[in-house]
């Protein structure tokens, strides 16, 4: 799996398969190996987790793994790979978190699926139907969850107390940075959708990738695979905003309102 990963890598540039803190790899890399004073096969070259990160950057829009879904198989890989130990449990999750990451990198080398994966194509697509299954119903039980925690917490409030307290309760923390407000799909209350950032200062533009998304009224927080479920919540977007503020620089107004939170339909039908 990760040598797919170095392929793809490979394919941009090879410098991007070498330990960036090692001079002399990165001169091989570059085609300036006469300039190295060690020889081309002491390159150090990146491990799977820094293969999967840096394909993740290129490719985070059709990657549905996040990093920290990729630390089981890590683990997975170093117990085998260092002492011959495997958990017997992992093996279908390791092995079909292989597959959902390959799949993409497949098509960027413009290697067929069906090629690749060959008399093995049906196992291959009855482990995914398998995992999608597995997370839309974890997801599910993770929603279900926060609903009751919600009502729990606010249920005994009425409904204009309950506004102002939520106002108050759901602001963004002072310490979030790259944060988009969005409403929380169990509770349907503010949230915070954290993530990612490339930002273009100059257009005042900041293209973000959602990482993980946090409730704090319910305690929803959802990320990787759960977070591609849930639509527009787990998809890139091209924000037009007052860049400072939305990376954290300077704070927003700390005067606490109940207009500040404005519940939509669902919260006062379900309520």
């Amino acid at each position: 799996m990760p040598r797919i990963h170095t392929a793809f890598l490979v394919s941009l540039h090879p410098s991007l398969v070498v330990t960036g803190k090692d001079f002399d790899s990165l001169l091989h890399a570059a085609g300036q190996g006469q300039h190295a004073s060690a020889p081309i096969t002491k390159v150090k070259t990146i491990g799977l987790v820094e293969a999967h990160s840096r394909t993740y950057r290129v490719l985070r829009t059709k990657i549905p793994i996040s990093q920290q879904d990729l630390l089981p198989l890590a683990n997975a890989r170093n117990g085998v790979a260092h002492s011959g130990l495997h958990e017997v449990a992992d093996v279908r999750t390791v092995f079909t978190t292989c597959l959902r990451l390959l799949d993409p990198v497949l098509v960027e080398l413009k290697i067929s699926p069906g090629s690749y994966w060959g008399r093995y194509q049906d196992l291959h697509d009855e482990l995914i139907r398998e995992r999608i299954r597995d997370t839309s119903l974890q997801l599910q039980q993770q929603l279900a969850q926060a609903r009751t925690t919600f009502e729990h917490r606010f249920g005994h409030l009425g409904t204009q107390e309950r506004i102002t307290v939520l106002a108050a309760a759901t602001r963004r923390p002072a310490w979030a940075r790259d944060c988009v407000e969005k409403p929380c799909p169990a509770c349907h209350t503010r949230a915070w959708l954290h993530g990612t950032t490339l930002v273009n200062e100059e257009k005042e533009l900041a293209r973000f990738t959602p990482g993980t998304f946090w409730c704090l009224a319910c305690d929803l927080q959802v990320q990787g695979e759960e977070l591609q479920e849930l639509g527009d919540l787990g998809k890139e977007m091209m924000l037009e905003t007052n860049l400072r503020v939305f990376l954290g620089f300077e704070p927003e107004t700390q005067e606490i309102d109940e207009e500040d939170w404005e519940p939509d339909e669902d919260f006062l039908r379900g309520r």
